[in-house]
C-alpha cells in the first residue's frame, strides 16, 4: 500500500489477521470487527514500533466511522460539551460533538490570539512534534465549559502527555472531564501517566481501538510484544 492510501477505507472482519507477523501495516479493529489498515513507523531505537494513524488525512468515510464509534461510546458518560485538542484531535471532536446532537464543539489551540490570556495555558508536548508550544483555550469559550459536563477529545492517546496537558488546563480552571476519549489508544505507554493523575483516568479513557507496541523480530517482521512467544512458536507470519 502506497502512502497515500493508507486511512481511505475500513476493511471487513478477519480480512487480514491480526497475531501475526506485520511488514509495514497493522490492522486495527474496530468493535464491530471492520479493520482499518494503519501504517507502521519505527521508533528511534529502530527495535520498536508503533502503528500510527494521522486522522485528517483519512478519509471522510473513514473519518465518519471513527466519530460514529467514539460518540456512541461517549454518548453513556452524557457529556454536555465536547472539547477538542489541537491539532488533529480537532477533526474528530467536531465530528464526534455532532454525532451526539450538539450545535458545536469548544477548540483548544496551540496558537495565541492577540485576546488570549497567558494564565489559560500550559506547557504542550506530544510525541508527533519537538518543538515547544502552550496549549490555550480561549477566554470566550469558558462560559460554554463552566459547570458542564464535558468530554475531551484527542486523535490518538500514545504518551499521555497531550491529554495530561488538557486535564491541567481544564483542572486550572476548574473542570473535569467527565470522560476522555480518542480514536486510537496507542500502546499503553500513556496508562501510566494518568494513573499519576487520580481520579481514575485510565478507567475513564474511551478509544475506537487499540494498537500494541510492536517489535521488530529477527525475520523482519513487527511482533506485538505481547503475542511474539506465542506467535514465533507457532511459525506464523504475514507479508502485508
Amino acid at each position: 500500500m502506497r502512502p497515500h492510501e493508507f486511512w481511505q477505507a475500513l476493511h471487513p472482519s478477519g480480512n487480514y489477521p491480526v497475531e501475526v507477523g506485520h511488514r509495514d501495516a497493522f490492522p486495527a479493529v474496530l468493535a464491530d470487527g471492520r479493520q482499518l489498515l494503519l501504517p507502521i513507523r519505527a521508533l528511534a531505537d529502530g527495535r520498536h514500533g508503533l502503528a500510527s494513524l494521522i486522522v485528517n488525512q483519512a478519509s471522510f468515510a473513514v473519518v465518519d466511522a471513527l466519530a460514529s464509534d467514539l460518540a456512541g461510546r461517549l454518548a453513556a458518560y452524557r457529556p454536555d460539551v465536547v472539547i477538542g485538542l489541537p491539532t488533529l484531535g480537532l477533526t474528530l471532536a467536531a465530528e464526534v460533538a455532532r454525532k451526539l446532537g450538539h450545535d458545536r464543539y469548544v477548540p483548544l489551540g496551540t496558537s495565541r490570539k492577540f485576546w488570549y490570556d497567558e494564565a489559560l495555558s500550559v506547557p504542550l508536548s506530544s510525541i508527533t512534534t519537538q518543538q515547544a508550544k502552550r496549549l490555550y483555550i480561549d477566554p470566550r469559550m469558558l462560559p460554554l465549559v463552566e459547570g458542564r459536563r464535558v468530554a475531551l477529545v484527542d486523535d490518538v492517546i500514545s504518551s499521555g502527555a497531550s491529554i495530561r496537558a488538557g486535564l491541567s488546563l481544564l483542572a486550572a480552571q476548574g473542570i473535569e472531564p467527565v470522560v476522555v476519549g480518542a480514536a486510537m489508544l496507542q500502546s499503553r505507554r500513556w496508562h501510566p501517566l494518568l494513573t499519576e493523575l487520580g481520579m481514575g483516568w485510565p478507567e475513564r479513557i474511551a478509544g475506537c481501538f487499540a494498537t500494541p507496541l510492536l517489535e521488530r523480530g529477527s525475520d523482519g517482521l513487527w511482533y506485538d510484544q505481547t503475542e511474539r512467544s506465542r506467535v514465533a512458536s507457532a511459525g506464523a507470519s504475514s507479508t502485508f
